[in-house]
């Protein structure tokens, strides 16, 4: 099973913006991705295509795993890659794949 995304990112810059960070925790992970409306699975399918879309690479390894951990498949996460290729770009799309295979090797 894959391993949660660690906090080390927030972790880092949490002493630079504090508030933006206790915002991510409390609004965004606390509320938003806790919303009944659409399931985990779907909020991670949601914001890994956003993130390739908008070549979010830093941003785009947390969200993989954490994606993992909500459900969606390592086929689900290829399958979006290619797609988005047509849609975001050949570049963004084999960025996301470098990222997803090392998250994917990371997550056997």
């Amino acid at each position: 099973m894959a391993q949660a995304p660690s906090t080390e990112s927030r972790d880092r810059v949490r002493g630079t913006v504090p508030k933006l960070i206790d915002l991510s925790e409390k609004v965004l992970f606390g509320d938003v991705w806790e919303r009944p409306q659409l399931s985990k699975r779907d909020r991670s399918l949601i914001v890994c295509a956003t993130l390739i879309a908008t070549y979010r690479p830093e941003q785009l390894r947390g969200h993989l795993q954490r994606a993992l951990v909500n459900g969606v498949t390592k086929e689900e996460l290829s399958e979006v890659i290619t797609h988005l290729a047509f849609y975001a770009g050949w570049p963004a799309a084999m960025t996301a794949a470098n990222i997803a295979r090392e998250v994917f090797e990371a997550n056997p």
